[in-house]
């Protein structure tokens, strides 16, 4: 069994049973490790086949980070944003980091897929 091009994007439970899958664990044993179904076990890896909309869960900006970090690229101040969306300064620092640190983690995830499609290049 091959691993999904979106495997990055699946959940932990749905990785374990490719897993256990790839190892050659039967269904009916896998569904007694886990404690659910053989029928949910089967459509795990079926569903798991399907290319997620979303596989960046968790990482896209929402449009007030983007908003929020474009007037402060254009040189408003904390007290200004927060007046204009009519939220507290603390509130738009703590949206502003959170963009920040959601940028830096889709470099770090970005960079170590590249990574690994390389090495999967070079094998």
């Amino acid at each position: 069994m091959k691993e999904p091009a979106h495997f990055d994007a699946l959940r932990p439970m749905e990785k374990r049973i490719l897993a256990m899958r790839e190892e050659g664990t039967s269904i009916p044993v896998i569904a007694e490790r886990i404690k659910k179904s053989p029928e949910f076990v089967e459509r795990v890896i079926d569903w798991t086949e399907i290319p997620r909309s979303g596989s960046e869960r968790g990482s896209a900006l929402t449009p007030l980070e983007k908003r929020v970090l474009a007037l402060a690229a254009d040189g408003e101040d904390h007290e200004t944003i927060a007046r204009r969306f009519k939220k507290t300064e603390r509130f738009i620092r703590q949206v502003e980091g959170l963009a920040h640190y959601r940028k830096g983690l889709k470099l770090i995830t970005g960079a170590a897929q590249e990574a690994r499609q390389a090495d999967q290049a070079a094998s």
